[in-house]
């Protein structure tokens, strides 16, 4: 597996994975405090390899090194937040009351 870093690319406002050549991608807007994540996209070919999951352990460290709140727009990364509620403090209060963590 031919694997790339995880990197911000705010000229296109998301965070990319590149393997394989093809590139996985968590688009977002950047409004401080705030971080709107909008969608994930892995492409079929890297599906069922974790890769939505590596991209959004990345999203939430980086959010939280940047003291940004997320705002999980994206069904991926609201069900990802349920089921990790220990990420709770990097997310908006109002989205924690609707995710319920």
């Amino acid at each position: 597996m031919s694997e790339s870093e995880i990197r911000n690319n705010p000229d296109q406002n998301r965070y990319e994975l590149t393997i394989d050549g093809e590139v996985a991608v968590v688009t977002y807007n950047l409004s401080p405090p705030n971080l709107m994540i909008t969608e994930t996209l892995v492409p079929q070919a890297l599906e069922g390899r974790g890769i939505a999951s590596r991209l959004a352990q990345y999203v939430i460290a980086d959010a939280k090194a940047r003291a940004l709140l997320l705002l999980p727009v994206c069904p991926f990364f609201s069900a990802y937040l349920k089921k990790h509620p220990e990420h709770a403090e990097a997310v908006h209060p109002t989205y924690r009351g609707i995710l319920g963590i």
